[in-house]
């Protein structure tokens, strides 16, 4: 009898944990999916079939041979070493309200958050100010740092460029607290939907597909493949992925998103090259899944076929999204750059760079545990 008890009120928690789940995918924060007109122009794209968008070449989630058993025991049994920081990381605290108007900038918040100042205009990039990086707020806790920026220290955006819907380049707790600071918005076919549905002005959206150009505010942004996926719920592709092409005045930049390695960063190098600044994702890898992010020796390889000039190394010291040593991704991508002679930037977080000179810049992580 006692055990007939246990087991009903087991199952009673299990069915109420499963209408907890199912209520809370109705939040805001999941976003929509693309109807009428946007959705209309997604069906009319190549890469667009049966419901969701694909890679330009083949790009399976896990790398051959590994399956998501692998990935959950590789998850919660093998051995994590150092995949979060002992120490608080250090940040700068920069006053990003009154930056020399006549320079051209970049800060590094973490992850894939930055802020670009080009041409006296501002332009923000996948900003994430939350402390988690899924929308179970209990799992994928951002590092301790010495300063946590918010909303509040960014100043007034021209435009933001949102490289896809994943959680940790599209946070919505962030988007709703600085969305009245953001002029325009940048980013790829169908991500628009859900920003409507937050309450940013169609208007003030511009969707590109992979191609195609847009000016704004005097820069022209040019989507770009990339070899990845996207997506806020199980259902995964309805929203397209992109790295951009930036042109300004005088610097032309490559902003990659996420992506794995691949041949498009040779194509897209002898299309658009050269750059003055490639910005990539090295971080979060893994090589169970290596066809959708590349590792530390990738990111420095892309960054010689795309032509570019500088790598500015970006996707970690944050959020622990691989069991890779949180240093890791920095000391392999620094090592290889050397090795390529390739010029790397790779500031503290919250430092302020100049885009005008190259300058070395000190290995911040050496000594942190």
């Amino acid at each position: 009898m006692k055990f007939k008890k246990m087991m009903y009120t087991l199952l009673i928690l299990v069915l109420l944990s499963l209408i907890g789940g199912i209520l809370y995918m109705y939040h805001p924060r999941f976003g929509t999916e693309a109807t009428g007109k946007r959705l209309a122009n997604m069906e009319s794209k190549p890469k667009y079939k049966d419901g969701a968008f694909d890679n330009l070449e083949y790009t399976p989630a896990l790398a051959e041979g590994v399956t998501y058993t692998d990935i959950l025991k590789s998850f919660f049994f093998e051995k994590k070493i150092r995949v979060t920081p002992i120490d608080t990381l250090p940040v700068i605290k920069s006053d990003l309200h009154n930056l020399p108007a006549d320079s051209n900038l970049y800060v590094w918040f973490g992850h894939s958050s930055y802020l670009l100042q080009l041409d006296h205009k501002k332009i923000l990039i996948d900003p994430v100010f939350s402390k988690y990086a899924t929308p179970v707020r209990v799992s994928v806790k951002a590092f301790d740092m010495s300063y946590e920026y918010t909303a509040q220290d960014i100043p007034e955006i021209d435009i933001m460029v949102i490289t896809h819907d994943h959680w940790d380049h599209l946070d919505y707790n962030t988007f709703q607290e600085i969305k009245h600071k953001v002029k325009h918005i940048v980013t790829g076919l169908g991500v628009g939907a859900h920003l409507e549905k937050w309450g940013y002005p169609s208007a003030q959206i511009t969707e590109l597909y992979w191609g195609e150009s847009a000016n704004i505010a005097g820069f022209e942004f040019t989507a770009a493949t990339a070899r990845h996926f996207a997506g806020r719920t199980f259902k995964r592709n309805v929203t397209l992925w992109s790295s951009f092409i930036l042109q300004a005045q005088n610097l032309k930049l490559f902003l990659g998103g996420d992506s794995g390695y691949g041949k498009h960063f040779k194509e897209i190098g002898e299309k658009y090259g050269p750059f003055d600044y490639a910005i990539l994702e090295n971080g979060q890898y893994n090589e169970k899944w290596i066809n959708i992010h590349m590792l530390p020796e990738e990111v420095v390889k892309a960054t010689k076929e795309l032509n570019s000039k500088h790598l500015i190394p970006v996707h970690s010291s944050k959020f622990p999204l691989a069991v890779h040593p949180w240093d890791e991704p920095l000391i392999r991508v620094t090592k290889e750059a050397e090795k390529e002679n390739i010029a790397i930037v790779t500031p503290q977080m919250g430092e302020i760079v100049s885009l005008d000179t190259y300058q070395k810049y000190p290995h911040w992580w050496i000594g942190l545990n």
